[in-house]
């Protein structure tokens, strides 16, 4: 595709893309891609979302296997036994991903600092204010020419990341985004058409 990249071609080829080379990614669209998360909307206007970048291979390598502890088990059953040809390709990228997730040159880990410690359900009270800034960093990442896929299995247990991370008791991690160049080729995402999931005034 020549020339810049138009909002409606990055929504509506924006692939999640799991298998990343492991090339390094300039500093200065890691800095882009946070930049365009940072512009989205939050509740209040409160802007309390954080980003942590992790770059270093001892870092991503402990973030990697919490991503392991917590993928393995929730994996297995769907692994054994997938549905169909589908699925089981989505599951092959998914363990591709678990198994070179230490390998992938950045994971962004999107977090909101609530001030307070927060624990359990109460991590995701305010979720909502992170997510539009995720969006934006992943379409961002499209135009880029850059392949992500948000997962949230590493982030399960909030005390084991606050450790890595470094975070504060205040701060929740909400979603980990690996990002890097993509080893397959980007396409059009396939969905189901509106007629089947919207409805004017009533659904019936």
């Amino acid at each position: 595709m020549s020339g810049a990249m138009t909002l409606s071609e990055a929504i509506h080829n924006c692939r999640a893309m799991r298998r990343l080379k492991s090339d390094e990614v300039p500093e200065a669209l890691l800095l882009e891609l946070i930049d365009a998360a940072n512009q989205a909307p939050s509740g209040s206007n409160a802007q309390r979302a954080r980003w942590v970048v992790v770059r270093d291979p001892v870092q991503k390598k402990k973030l990697a296997d919490l991503n392991r502890k917590h993928a393995e088990p929730y994996i297995a059953p769907q692994r054994n036994n997938p549905a169909d040809a589908k699925q089981k390709r989505l599951l092959d990228a998914v363990v591709w991903q678990m198994d070179h997730m230490h390998e992938i040159p950045a994971l962004i880990v999107a977090c909101i600092d609530y001030g307070e410690r927060v624990e359990g359900l109460g991590i995701y009270r305010q979720a909502g204010s992170v997510w539009p800034g995720v969006q934006n960093l992943l379409l961002t990442a499209r135009s880029l020419g850059l392949g992500a896929a948000p997962t949230t299995l590493a982030l399960r247990d909030q005390d084991a990341v606050r450790e890595v991370l470094g975070l504060p008791e205040t701060f929740a991690a909400l979603c980990l985004i690996p990002v890097g160049y993509p080893m397959g080729r980007f396409g059009p995402v396939v969905r189901r058409p509106l007629e089947e999931i919207m409805r004017f005034d009533r659904w019936r």
